[in-house]
C-alpha cells in the first residue's frame, strides 16, 4: 500500500512480529514548463509518487511561462523544450536563482498536415519560412502561393504559442530569429489543441512535438523536411534520422533545469536522481528519442557535481551533437 501525504511522518508497522519504524517521504516537488517535455516528466512524477509517497506537481504553462516562475523561485524544476534565453538568464541572476541544465532526450519537431492531404509529402525549409515569417502575415494565405501545383485553397495554420519553447525553437530554425513569426494562426502552448486543429481540417498545416504526432499518426501526416540552404535531402522525423544528424534543422534537445537551492531538499534531489535513472525508458515509452548512453553519463556527473549554468549562450543551436554540447564550458 502506498501512502501519499504532504508532510513527513513516522509510521509504526508490524513486521514479522516486531514493531518497525518507517520513514515516509514528504514535501512537494514543484515542476512547470514545456508541454513537449510534460509526457516524460508526468511519467516520472507518477512513478516517483508511487514509489516514495512524495507529492509531485507538474504544470504546463509553456517553456517561457515556466521560466518566469522558475526564475522567481516558485518552482524547483523547469521543463524546457529549448535552452534558457539570455533574458531568462538575466532574470535568474536578479532573482538569485542558480541552476543546473540537464539535457534529457531529443525531440524531432514535426511539421504535420491532415491525413487526407494528398498533394504534399515534403516541404523545403525556405518554403516553411515563406509561410511562417512575419512578412507572410495577411499575404501568404493559400497553398498555391507556395507551389503553383498545390491547391488554390486557404492554408489553416496551427502552431505553438509565444510562451512555448517549441515556438522559440521553430522560429529560430526556420525564420532565423527566435520569436519572429506571423501572428495570424491558431496558437497554443498545448500540443493537443494543435493536434485537434490539424486533424479537423484537410487544408491545415502545423508543427508540434514528435510524441504528439506519433500518438495521432493515423489522422496526421508528417512531412519530410528538406533543408535546401544546406543542400540536405528531404528527411522524415525518425529516431535514426535524429541520432544520425539527417533530420535538421528541426531536431532539438529537451531539458530539465533544476534550482540549485531546491537540491538541498531531499525530495527534490531524490526526484531528479530518479528521473535520470529512468528517463531513457520513459522517453521511449512516450515516443521521444533517448540521448546516447555516453551523454547520460555526463548529465549524471553534472548533477552529482552540481555544475551550474548553461552550455548555450541564450539561443538554440541547430545540428550540434549532444556529446559536443555537454563538453562545452558552462555560462553562469
Amino acid at each position: 500500500m502506498i501512502f501519499n501525504f504532504a508532510k513527513p511522518f513516522w509510521a509504526l508497522m508490524l513486521c514479522g512480529g516486531l514493531l518497525t519504524k518507517v520513514a515516509w517521504a514528504g514535501g512537494v516537488v514543484k515542476i512547470d514548463g514545456s508541454s513537449t517535455v510534460y509526457p516524460i516528466t508526468e511519467g516520472a512524477a507518477e512513478d516517483f509518487q508511487k514509489e516514495t509517497g512524495t507529492k509531485v506537481t507538474v504544470g504546463i504553462s509553456g517553456t517561457g511561462g515556466g521560466f518566469k516562475k522558475f526564475t522567481r523561485g516558485e518552482t524547483d524544476v523547469q521543463n524546457a523544450s529549448r535552452p534558457i534565453l539570455q533574458s531568462e538568464m538575466d532574470a535568474a541572476k536578479q532573482g538569485g536563482i542558480e541552476y543546473l541544465e540537464l539535457p534529457i532526450a531529443f525531440d524531432a519537431l514535426t511539421v504535420v498536415v491532415n491525413a487526407k492531404n494528398d498533394w504534399v509529402d515534403s516541404i523545403k525549409v525556405s518554403e516553411l519560412k515563406k509561410i511562417w515569417e512575419p512578412a507572410a502575415q495577411g499575404k501568404i494565405k493559400k497553398w498555391n502561393q507556395i507551389r503553383p501545383e498545390w491547391p488554390d485553397k486557404e492554408i489553416k495554420l496551427y502552431g505553438a504559442g509565444s510562451d512555448s519553447g517549441t515556438f522559440d525553437y521553430f522560429t529560430e530554425a526556420i525564420n532565423e530569429k527566435s520569436k519572429a513569426s506571423r501572428g495570424d494562426y491558431t496558437a497554443s502552448e498545448d500540443d493537443n489543441v494543435l493536434v485537434q486543429g490539424v486533424e479537423g481540417d484537410k487544408h491545415a498545416l502545423g508543427y508540434m512535438g514528435y510524441a504528439y504526432f506519433v500518438a495521432h499518426q493515423k489522422r496526421l501526416k508528417a512531412l519530410a523536411v528538406e533543408w535546401d540552404e544546406k543542400k540536405m535531402a528531404p528527411c522524415r522525423p525518425t529516431e535514426a534520422a535524429v541520432l544520425g544528424g539527417t533530420y535538421n534543422p528541426l531536431s532539438r534537445p529537451l531539458f530539465l533545469y533544476v534550482n540549485v537551492k531546491s537540491l538541498a531538499k531531499p525530495e527534490v534531489k531524490k526526484f531528479v536522481e530518479f528521473y535520470l535513472d529512468h528517463v531513457e525508458t520513459l522517453a521511449q515509452e512516450v515516443k521521444y528519442i533517448p540521448l546516447p548512453a555516453s551523454a547520460y553519463g555526463k548529465v549524471r556527473t553534472r548533477l552529482e557535481q552540481k555544475k551550474k549554468g548553461t552550455a548555450f549562450h541564450g539561443h538554440g543551436d541547430m545540428a550540434v551533437p549532444m556529446d559536443q554540447i555537454l563538453d562545452r564550458p558552462l555560462v553562469p
